[in-house]
């Protein structure tokens, strides 16, 4: 999918270095958020094994991810993973962040909006939902804005970079929802 500056890929296009190189650029931009990823993406080695490992789960269809590129410096801006994928409920998670030079531009609503229509119409989920700190008020900002309710605080749902357990604000969205909207 091509927008105007950028362009959402999949993983079979996505290259260790340049993930490494957009999780290092941003460490301290999403640490807090994205822990896991952060620290499966050190070095080139273990970013290797991070993007080998998601193709794996891709592959399964376990987990799903998208990569936002720039179209004028090639380079990777932005990531959108679906997981958390529960089949006997039809139900999924989604996880995003935008590089912190390109925040509120609209690039991750974007590809927010193009995940949740891959979800619903691609995955067939029945609800999509997103889990973010309570600090995080440009993910909560997302959530509300692609009219998922917030359903509740989740506490000490979450391990952040320190290991501290933090609550997590849960947002969900039915794909009713959507369709009462049109």
């Amino acid at each position: 999918m091509r927008f105007n500056n950028w362009r959402i890929e999949t993983i079979d296009k996505i290259f260790s270095k340049e993930f490494f190189e957009l999780i290092s650029k941003n460490k301290s931009h999403i640490e807090r958020t994205f822990p896991v990823t952060v620290s499966n993406c050190l070095d080139i080695e273990k970013t290797t094994n991070f993007i080998t490992n998601n193709r794996q789960k891709q592959e399964n269809k376990e987990n799903y991810f998208f990569y936002i590129r720039n179209n004028e410096t090639e380079n990777l801006i932005g990531y959108v993973c679906i997981k958390n994928i529960k089949l006997d409920v039809l139900k999924c998670e989604l996880a995003y962040f935008v590089d912190a030079a390109f925040e509120r531009q609209g690039i991750i609503s974007k590809a927010v909006s193009q995940t949740i229509n891959f979800c619903f119409e691609e995955l067939r989920m029945n609800k999509i939902f997103i889990c973010t700190s309570k600090v995080n008020k440009v993910s909560q900002q997302i959530a509300l804005k692609h009219n998922f309710i917030q359903e509740g605080i989740l506490r000490e749902e979450f391990k952040n970079h320190e290991g501290v357990l933090e609550d997590i604000v849960y947002f969900g969205l039915l794909k009713s929802d959507c369709h009462n909207e049109k």
